[in-house]
Protein backbone atom coordinates (compact mmCIF):
# COMPACT_ATOMS: atom_id res chain seq x y z
CA UNK A 1 0.00 0.00 0.00
CA UNK A 2 1.28 3.45 -0.91
CA UNK A 3 1.98 5.68 2.09
CA UNK A 4 0.29 9.05 1.63
CA UNK A 5 2.14 12.15 2.79
CA UNK A 6 0.01 14.11 5.23
CA UNK A 7 0.68 17.55 6.66
CA UNK A 8 2.93 17.46 9.71
CA UNK A 9 0.20 19.16 11.74
CA UNK A 10 -1.93 16.01 11.56
CA UNK A 11 0.55 14.19 13.80
CA UNK A 12 -0.10 16.79 16.50
CA UNK A 13 -3.86 16.23 16.67
CA UNK A 14 -5.03 14.53 19.84
CA UNK A 15 -8.38 12.93 20.50
CA UNK A 16 -11.16 12.79 23.07
CA UNK A 17 -10.78 9.60 25.08
CA UNK A 18 -14.43 9.59 26.12
CA UNK A 19 -15.40 8.57 22.59
CA UNK A 20 -12.74 5.83 22.53
CA UNK A 21 -14.01 4.46 25.84
CA UNK A 22 -17.58 4.67 24.56
CA UNK A 23 -16.65 2.59 21.51
CA UNK A 24 -14.88 0.02 23.70
CA UNK A 25 -17.88 -0.13 26.05
CA UNK A 26 -20.26 -0.67 23.13
CA UNK A 27 -18.03 -3.47 21.82
CA UNK A 28 -18.09 -5.20 25.20
CA UNK A 29 -21.87 -4.82 25.38
CA UNK A 30 -22.13 -6.44 21.96
CA UNK A 31 -20.32 -9.44 23.45
CA UNK A 32 -23.03 -9.72 26.08
CA UNK A 33 -21.19 -7.91 28.90
CA UNK A 34 -23.04 -5.69 31.37
CA UNK A 35 -21.48 -2.23 31.10
CA UNK A 36 -22.47 0.88 33.04
CA UNK A 37 -21.22 3.99 31.30
CA UNK A 38 -19.99 6.74 33.59
CA UNK A 39 -17.60 7.92 30.90
CA UNK A 40 -19.46 9.88 28.25
CA UNK A 41 -20.38 13.48 29.07
CA UNK A 42 -23.92 13.93 27.89
CA UNK A 43 -27.27 14.27 29.69
CA UNK A 44 -29.21 11.01 29.92
CA UNK A 45 -32.48 12.89 29.34
CA UNK A 46 -34.47 13.33 26.15
CA UNK A 47 -34.66 16.69 24.45
CA UNK A 48 -37.89 18.37 25.74
CA UNK A 49 -40.94 17.83 23.56
CA UNK A 50 -41.56 21.48 22.71
CA UNK A 51 -38.05 21.75 21.26
CA UNK A 52 -38.46 18.63 19.15
CA UNK A 53 -41.85 19.85 17.94
CA UNK A 54 -40.34 23.18 16.85
CA UNK A 55 -37.85 21.35 14.63
CA UNK A 56 -40.58 19.11 13.16
CA UNK A 57 -42.73 22.16 12.43
CA UNK A 58 -39.79 23.88 10.74
CA UNK A 59 -39.32 20.89 8.47
CA UNK A 60 -43.03 20.79 7.62
CA UNK A 61 -42.86 24.53 6.93
CA UNK A 62 -40.16 23.95 4.33
CA UNK A 63 -37.08 25.02 6.28
CA UNK A 64 -34.83 22.72 4.26
CA UNK A 65 -32.23 25.03 2.77
CA UNK A 66 -29.07 26.90 3.57
CA UNK A 67 -29.19 29.64 6.16
CA UNK A 68 -26.82 32.56 6.79
CA UNK A 69 -23.43 31.23 7.87
CA UNK A 70 -23.71 32.95 11.25
CA UNK A 71 -27.24 31.68 11.94
CA UNK A 72 -30.76 32.86 11.17
CA UNK A 73 -31.45 36.38 12.51
CA UNK A 74 -34.31 35.26 14.77
CA UNK A 75 -32.04 32.75 16.52
CA UNK A 76 -29.24 35.26 17.04
CA UNK A 77 -31.82 37.69 18.43
CA UNK A 78 -33.08 34.96 20.78
CA UNK A 79 -29.54 34.34 21.99
CA UNK A 80 -29.06 38.05 22.61
CA UNK A 81 -32.31 38.24 24.60
CA UNK A 82 -31.40 35.12 26.59
CA UNK A 83 -27.99 36.50 27.57
CA UNK A 84 -29.57 39.78 28.64
CA UNK A 85 -32.04 37.91 30.81
CA UNK A 86 -29.36 35.68 32.34
CA UNK A 87 -26.59 38.24 32.91
CA UNK A 88 -28.03 41.67 32.08
CA UNK A 89 -25.48 41.72 29.26
CA UNK A 90 -26.14 43.80 26.15
CA UNK A 91 -25.02 41.64 23.23
CA UNK A 92 -25.73 42.86 19.72
CA UNK A 93 -27.09 39.89 17.69
CA UNK A 94 -24.51 40.70 15.00
CA UNK A 95 -21.83 39.46 17.41
CA UNK A 96 -23.43 36.01 17.71
CA UNK A 97 -22.15 33.24 15.43
CA UNK A 98 -24.17 30.01 15.55
CA UNK A 99 -22.11 26.89 14.88
CA UNK A 100 -22.62 23.09 14.85
CA UNK A 101 -21.72 22.39 18.48
CA UNK A 102 -19.72 24.03 21.22
CA UNK A 103 -16.38 22.66 20.00
CA UNK A 104 -16.52 24.73 16.82
CA UNK A 105 -16.19 28.04 18.68
CA UNK A 106 -13.02 26.83 20.42
CA UNK A 107 -11.76 25.41 17.10
CA UNK A 108 -12.23 28.79 15.41
CA UNK A 109 -10.75 30.79 18.29
CA UNK A 110 -7.63 28.64 18.58
CA UNK A 111 -7.14 28.72 14.79
CA UNK A 112 -7.36 32.52 14.89
CA UNK A 113 -4.69 32.97 17.54
CA UNK A 114 -2.53 29.87 17.32
CA UNK A 115 0.61 29.74 15.20
CA UNK A 116 4.30 28.91 15.71
CA UNK A 117 5.82 31.35 18.18
CA UNK A 118 2.50 32.06 19.93
CA UNK A 119 1.48 30.80 23.37
CA UNK A 120 -2.01 29.85 24.52
CA UNK A 121 -2.86 29.24 28.17
CA UNK A 122 -5.37 26.48 28.85
CA UNK A 123 -6.73 24.67 31.95
CA UNK A 124 -5.10 21.37 32.93
CA UNK A 125 -6.79 19.03 33.70
CA UNK A 126 -9.18 20.35 31.08
CA UNK A 127 -11.20 19.46 28.01
CA UNK A 128 -8.64 17.59 25.86
CA UNK A 129 -9.46 19.39 22.62
CA UNK A 130 -7.98 22.62 24.01
CA UNK A 131 -4.45 21.21 24.08
CA UNK A 132 -4.98 19.17 20.92
CA UNK A 133 -5.98 22.19 18.86
CA UNK A 134 -3.26 24.41 20.31
CA UNK A 135 -0.62 21.88 19.28
CA UNK A 136 -2.25 21.50 15.85
CA UNK A 137 -1.77 25.20 15.12
CA UNK A 138 1.89 25.05 16.11
CA UNK A 139 1.41 27.32 19.11
CA UNK A 140 2.87 26.41 22.51
CA UNK A 141 0.29 25.09 24.99
CA UNK A 142 0.87 26.60 28.44
CA UNK A 143 -0.98 24.59 31.12
CA UNK A 144 -2.81 26.36 33.92
CA UNK A 145 -2.83 23.84 36.80
CA UNK A 146 -6.24 23.30 38.40
CA UNK A 147 -5.69 21.97 41.90
CA UNK A 148 -7.89 19.90 44.16
CA UNK A 149 -7.07 22.14 47.14
CA UNK A 150 -8.75 25.02 45.25
CA UNK A 151 -11.81 22.96 44.41
CA UNK A 152 -10.37 22.75 40.87
CA UNK A 153 -11.09 26.43 40.28
CA UNK A 154 -8.34 28.54 38.74
CA UNK A 155 -6.08 30.79 40.79
CA UNK A 156 -5.94 34.28 39.25
CA UNK A 157 -2.43 35.06 40.51
CA UNK A 158 -1.04 31.84 39.05
CA UNK A 159 -2.78 32.47 35.73
CA UNK A 160 -1.50 36.02 35.44
CA UNK A 161 2.04 34.83 36.16
CA UNK A 162 1.90 32.59 33.07
CA UNK A 163 1.29 35.47 30.66
CA UNK A 164 4.26 36.45 28.50
CA UNK A 165 4.78 38.70 25.48
CA UNK A 166 3.96 35.62 23.36
CA UNK A 167 0.58 34.96 24.96
CA UNK A 168 -2.25 35.41 22.46
CA UNK A 169 -5.18 33.64 24.11
CA UNK A 170 -6.32 32.42 27.53
CA UNK A 171 -8.89 29.60 27.71
CA UNK A 172 -11.11 29.42 30.78
CA UNK A 173 -13.81 26.89 31.68
CA UNK A 174 -16.16 27.22 34.66
CA UNK A 175 -18.09 25.10 35.54
CA UNK A 176 -15.37 22.79 34.34
CA UNK A 177 -14.92 19.54 32.50
CA UNK A 178 -13.56 17.12 33.78
CA UNK A 179 -13.50 18.23 37.41
CA UNK A 180 -16.87 19.89 37.98
CA UNK A 181 -14.88 22.75 39.52
CA UNK A 182 -16.36 26.23 39.74
CA UNK A 183 -14.12 29.29 40.03
CA UNK A 184 -15.21 31.78 42.68
CA UNK A 185 -16.32 35.23 41.57
CA UNK A 186 -13.54 36.79 43.67
CA UNK A 187 -10.90 34.99 41.59
CA UNK A 188 -12.58 36.07 38.36
CA UNK A 189 -12.65 39.66 39.66
CA UNK A 190 -8.92 39.42 40.43
CA UNK A 191 -8.21 38.06 36.97
CA UNK A 192 -10.16 40.77 35.18
CA UNK A 193 -8.31 43.46 37.16
CA UNK A 194 -4.98 41.82 36.39
CA UNK A 195 -5.76 41.55 32.68
CA UNK A 196 -5.77 45.35 32.44
CA UNK A 197 -1.98 45.06 32.19
CA UNK A 198 -2.28 42.74 29.17
CA UNK A 199 -4.67 44.46 26.75
CA UNK A 200 -3.61 42.42 23.70
CA UNK A 201 -4.47 39.02 25.20
CA UNK A 202 -7.80 37.51 24.13
CA UNK A 203 -9.97 35.32 26.37
CA UNK A 204 -12.05 32.32 25.37
CA UNK A 205 -14.55 31.58 28.14
CA UNK A 206 -16.11 28.13 27.79
CA UNK A 207 -19.38 28.42 29.70
CA UNK A 208 -21.21 25.43 28.22
CA UNK A 209 -22.18 24.15 31.71
CA UNK A 210 -23.46 27.53 32.93
CA UNK A 211 -26.91 26.27 33.96
CA UNK A 212 -25.62 23.25 35.87
CA UNK A 213 -24.59 24.65 39.26
CA UNK A 214 -25.32 23.39 42.77
CA UNK A 215 -25.62 24.47 46.41
CA UNK A 216 -27.11 27.84 45.49
CA UNK A 217 -24.19 28.92 43.31
CA UNK A 218 -24.82 31.56 40.65
CA UNK A 219 -22.90 31.52 37.41
CA UNK A 220 -20.40 34.33 36.93
CA UNK A 221 -20.16 34.93 33.19
CA UNK A 222 -17.28 36.88 31.77
CA UNK A 223 -19.94 38.67 29.74
CA UNK A 224 -20.68 40.51 32.98
CA UNK A 225 -17.41 42.44 32.66
CA UNK A 226 -17.84 45.21 30.04
CA UNK A 227 -14.11 45.96 30.13
CA UNK A 228 -13.49 42.63 28.37
CA UNK A 229 -15.98 43.17 25.55
CA UNK A 230 -13.39 43.92 22.86
CA UNK A 231 -11.39 40.72 23.51
CA UNK A 232 -13.79 38.17 25.03
CA UNK A 233 -15.07 35.17 23.09
CA UNK A 234 -17.94 33.41 24.87
CA UNK A 235 -18.52 29.73 24.10
CA UNK A 236 -22.06 28.53 24.83
CA UNK A 237 -24.69 26.24 23.37
CA UNK A 238 -27.67 23.98 23.78
CA UNK A 239 -26.06 20.55 24.24
CA UNK A 240 -25.75 20.31 28.00
CA UNK A 241 -28.49 22.68 29.10
CA UNK A 242 -31.29 21.26 26.95
CA UNK A 243 -30.08 17.67 26.43
CA UNK A 244 -29.35 18.40 22.77
CA UNK A 245 -25.89 16.89 22.29
CA UNK A 246 -26.77 15.15 19.03
CA UNK A 247 -28.41 18.24 17.54
CA UNK A 248 -24.97 19.88 17.20
CA UNK A 249 -25.93 23.37 18.23
CA UNK A 250 -23.61 25.93 19.77
CA UNK A 251 -22.81 29.61 19.52
CA UNK A 252 -20.06 32.06 20.16
CA UNK A 253 -20.31 35.70 21.16
CA UNK A 254 -17.36 37.41 19.49
CA UNK A 255 -15.74 40.85 19.79
CA UNK A 256 -16.79 43.04 16.87
CA UNK A 257 -13.31 42.90 15.37
CA UNK A 258 -13.41 39.07 15.22
CA UNK A 259 -16.96 38.45 13.97
CA UNK A 260 -16.04 38.59 10.29
CA UNK A 261 -13.19 36.14 10.79
CA UNK A 262 -15.39 33.70 12.70
CA UNK A 263 -18.06 33.93 10.01
CA UNK A 264 -15.51 33.31 7.26
CA UNK A 265 -14.25 30.25 9.09
CA UNK A 266 -17.85 29.00 9.19
CA UNK A 267 -18.25 29.63 5.45
CA UNK A 268 -15.04 27.73 4.76
CA UNK A 269 -15.89 24.76 6.98
CA UNK A 270 -19.52 23.99 7.79
CA UNK A 271 -21.36 26.58 5.61
CA UNK A 272 -24.17 26.87 8.16
CA UNK A 273 -26.00 25.00 10.90
CA UNK A 274 -28.88 22.64 10.13
CA UNK A 275 -31.89 24.88 9.42
CA UNK A 276 -34.55 23.00 11.42
CA UNK A 277 -32.23 22.69 14.42
CA UNK A 278 -31.96 26.47 14.57
CA UNK A 279 -35.73 26.79 15.03
CA UNK A 280 -35.47 24.20 17.80
CA UNK A 281 -32.81 26.42 19.36
CA UNK A 282 -35.22 29.34 19.46
CA UNK A 283 -37.86 27.18 21.15
CA UNK A 284 -35.31 26.08 23.74
CA UNK A 285 -34.29 29.62 24.68
CA UNK A 286 -37.75 31.18 24.57
CA UNK A 287 -39.85 28.26 25.84
CA UNK A 288 -40.42 26.82 29.33
CA UNK A 289 -37.29 26.15 31.35
CA UNK A 290 -38.77 23.61 33.76
CA UNK A 291 -36.94 20.74 32.03
CA UNK A 292 -33.60 22.48 32.70
CA UNK A 293 -34.48 22.92 36.36
CA UNK A 294 -35.62 19.28 36.56
CA UNK A 295 -32.34 18.00 35.09
CA UNK A 296 -30.37 20.18 37.47
CA UNK A 297 -32.22 18.76 40.49
CA UNK A 298 -31.71 15.19 39.28
CA UNK A 299 -28.00 15.77 38.69
CA UNK A 300 -27.70 17.36 42.14
CA UNK A 301 -29.21 14.33 43.87
CA UNK A 302 -26.90 11.98 41.96
CA UNK A 303 -23.89 14.20 42.70
CA UNK A 304 -24.49 14.07 46.44
CA UNK A 305 -24.98 10.31 46.44
CA UNK A 306 -21.95 9.66 44.23
CA UNK A 307 -19.56 11.80 46.25
CA UNK A 308 -20.72 10.35 49.57
CA UNK A 309 -20.23 6.78 48.34
CA UNK A 310 -16.87 7.52 46.67
CA UNK A 311 -15.54 8.85 49.97
CA UNK A 312 -16.46 5.55 51.62
CA UNK A 313 -14.22 3.53 49.28
CA UNK A 314 -10.76 2.80 50.75
CA UNK A 315 -8.03 4.69 48.92
CA UNK A 316 -10.46 7.10 47.27
CA UNK A 317 -11.36 10.68 48.16
CA UNK A 318 -13.54 13.12 46.26
CA UNK A 319 -14.18 16.82 46.67
CA UNK A 320 -17.76 17.86 45.96
CA UNK A 321 -18.07 19.27 42.42
CA UNK A 322 -19.79 22.63 42.23
CA UNK A 323 -21.12 22.29 38.70
CA UNK A 324 -21.44 20.29 35.46
CA UNK A 325 -22.16 16.56 35.86
CA UNK A 326 -18.72 15.15 36.65
CA UNK A 327 -16.91 13.97 39.74
CA UNK A 328 -13.11 13.81 39.75
CA UNK A 329 -12.14 11.47 42.59
CA UNK A 330 -8.55 11.20 43.79
CA UNK A 331 -7.37 7.58 43.45
CA UNK A 332 -3.67 8.19 44.18
CA UNK A 333 -3.79 6.26 47.46
CA UNK A 334 -4.88 3.10 45.68
CA UNK A 335 -1.35 2.71 44.33
CA UNK A 336 -2.76 2.48 40.80
CA UNK A 337 -2.34 4.89 37.93
CA UNK A 338 -5.32 6.63 36.41
CA UNK A 339 -5.03 4.56 33.21
CA UNK A 340 -4.81 1.30 35.17
CA UNK A 341 -8.04 2.20 36.94
CA UNK A 342 -9.80 3.19 33.70
CA UNK A 343 -8.83 -0.03 31.89
CA UNK A 344 -9.42 -2.31 34.85
CA UNK A 345 -12.83 -0.90 35.68
CA UNK A 346 -14.02 -1.21 32.09
CA UNK A 347 -12.58 -4.60 31.15
CA UNK A 348 -13.00 -6.38 34.49
CA UNK A 349 -15.70 -4.54 36.45
CA UNK A 350 -17.91 -3.38 33.60
CA UNK A 351 -17.81 0.33 34.48
CA UNK A 352 -16.71 2.95 31.94
CA UNK A 353 -14.74 5.86 33.42
CA UNK A 354 -12.08 8.18 31.99
CA UNK A 355 -8.51 8.39 33.26
CA UNK A 356 -7.60 11.84 34.54
CA UNK A 357 -4.54 11.83 32.29
CA UNK A 358 -6.87 11.99 29.29
CA UNK A 359 -7.41 15.61 30.37
CA UNK A 360 -3.75 16.52 30.78
CA UNK A 361 -0.70 15.64 32.84
CA UNK A 362 -2.17 17.23 35.97
CA UNK A 363 -4.96 14.63 35.85
CA UNK A 364 -2.72 11.79 37.03
CA UNK A 365 -4.08 10.34 40.25
CA UNK A 366 -7.69 11.01 39.27
CA UNK A 367 -10.48 9.52 37.17
CA UNK A 368 -13.55 11.25 35.77
CA UNK A 369 -16.97 9.86 36.49
CA UNK A 370 -20.05 11.29 34.80
CA UNK A 371 -23.22 11.14 36.86
CA UNK A 372 -25.34 11.63 33.74
CA UNK A 373 -26.81 8.19 34.36
CA UNK A 374 -29.65 6.84 36.47
CA UNK A 375 -29.34 6.63 40.24
CA UNK A 376 -29.85 2.88 40.00
CA UNK A 377 -26.97 2.47 37.55
CA UNK A 378 -24.73 4.77 39.59
CA UNK A 379 -25.37 2.68 42.70
CA UNK A 380 -24.50 -0.56 40.88
CA UNK A 381 -21.43 1.04 39.32
CA UNK A 382 -20.14 2.24 42.68
CA UNK A 383 -20.49 -1.24 44.14
CA UNK A 384 -18.51 -2.65 41.22
CA UNK A 385 -15.88 0.08 41.57
CA UNK A 386 -15.44 -0.61 45.29
CA UNK A 387 -15.16 -4.35 44.83
CA UNK A 388 -12.64 -4.00 42.01
CA UNK A 389 -10.47 -1.47 43.81
CA UNK A 390 -10.45 -3.47 47.04
CA UNK A 391 -9.15 -6.48 45.12
CA UNK A 392 -6.48 -4.55 43.19
CA UNK A 393 -4.95 -2.02 45.58
CA UNK A 394 -1.31 -2.54 46.49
Amino acid sequence: MTTLQQANAMSRLGTETAFEVLARAKALEAQGRSIINLGIGQPDFLTPDHIVEAAVKALHDGQHGYTPANGIPSLREAVSAYLHKQYAADVDPSRVVVVPGGKVTMFFAILMFGEPGAEIIYPNPGFPIYESMIRFTGAKPVPLPLLEKNGFGFDAETLLSLITVKTRLIILNSPANPTGGVTEKSEIDNLVRGLEAFPKVAILSDEIYSRLLYDGRKHTSLLSYPELEDRLILLEGWSKTYAMTGWRMGYGVWPKQLVEGATRLAVNSNSCVNAAAQFAGIAALEGPQDSVDGMQRAFDARRRFLVERLNQIPGVSCVEPGGAFYAFPNIANTGLTAKQVELGLLDQAGVATIAGTSFGAHGEGYVRLSYANSMENIEIALQRIQEWLESHQE
